[in-house]
């Protein structure tokens, strides 16, 4: 079906051939991995971690002792960069916002019905602003993927559009659940329709109920990212997230970035990684030793 959101998308160059995805990431880390093992780029990477808690069990108390770690982290470590964000749901945010003492951390709340994006736009719209109102200073949502599947291109990109108006001064980071998503075709479009809608961020997966981030994924969302920023001037942030926990998985998003993107896409203003494994995994090999801070 011909519209302005099919056509836009049919306009892009970036690849979506699968197997030239797998071979080019594979010759990308192959070529540049091992060079980015630095302490310099490890240090780099925690700073880039949006430190989550999204549990059932998560409460009032547990996720003032969440943050009241970050703010123990800056008094420990203040020779380290501390973590990007703290990301937790949208109940929470006044509890960070009361609780976190350090100024270069992010509130980020996940809103829309996450992490199904399956309930009315209404309640989407209200759950995001009140976040916002809460104190968060970020708001990842989660891509409407029954109509993106469907076809049904305008209605995904009018409820992006919408979400984002009630962020209001917040960023909003689009997640595309690109396990369910499955090949490079349909993450190509998702990424395109998202950063056209207004997303900040475009961010891989929600870590919940579906295959968490891959490389072939940040491959082809780079590639968009660059494409998108060729055509307009905007700089779009990328997210990996769900299931990313060890150094090496991190470094290796990094290398994907870095070779894709180049470097100014390489600091947390652009650059995040959503986890709540690897910040001590990270740390451990940063101060050479194992680590469980938080």
């Amino acid at each position: 079906m011909a519209d302005k959101y099919h056509d836009t998308v049919a306009k892009s160059r970036v690849t979506t051939n699968d197997q030239q995805v797998a071979d080019d990431v594979a010759k990308i880390l192959a070529d540049e991995l091992e060079q980015n093992r630095t302490p310099e780029v490890l240090k780099q990477l925690f700073n880039c971690i949006d430190l989550t808690t999204l549990n059932a069990t998560d409460s009032p108390a547990s996720v003032a002792r969440f943050t009241e770690r970050v703010n123990e982290f800056e008094s420990q470590h203040g020779d380290l960069p501390n973590v990007a964000a703290i990301c937790v749901y949208p109940n929470f945010a006044q509890v960070v916002r009361t609780v976190l003492d350090v100024s270069s951390v992010k509130i980020a709340c996940v809103a829309g019905g996450f992490p199904s994006s399956q309930t009315f736009p209404e309640v989407k719209v209200a759950e995001t602003a009140l976040a916002v109102e809460g104190g968060a200073d970020e708001i990842d949502i989660v891509l409407n993927l029954g109509n993106f599947l469907d076809g049904d291109w305008e209605e995904v990109c009018d409820e992006i559009q919408e979400l984002k108006h009630s962020c209001r001064h917040a960023h909003l980071k689009v997640i595309l659940e690109t396990g369910a998503l499955k090949t490079a075709e349909n993450i190509r479009a998702a990424s395109i329709l998202s950063m056209y809608s207004g997303a900040d961020f475009i961010k891989t997966s929600t870590g919940k109920g579906y295959p968490g981030a891959s490389l072939h994924a940040a491959y082809v969302m780079c590639h968009c990212i660059k494409e998108y920023y060729e055509a307009t001037g905007n700089m779009v942030g990328f997210k990996p997230a769900g299931g990313v926990s060890t150094t090496d998985e991190a470094l290796a998003y990094y290398t994907i970035v870095k070779h894709v993107l180049g470097d100014k896409w390489l600091d947390n203003r652009y650059f995040r990684i959503g986890a709540s494994r690897l910040a001590n995994n990270l740390l451990g090999n940063i101060l050479g030793s194992e680590e469980i801070f938080f």
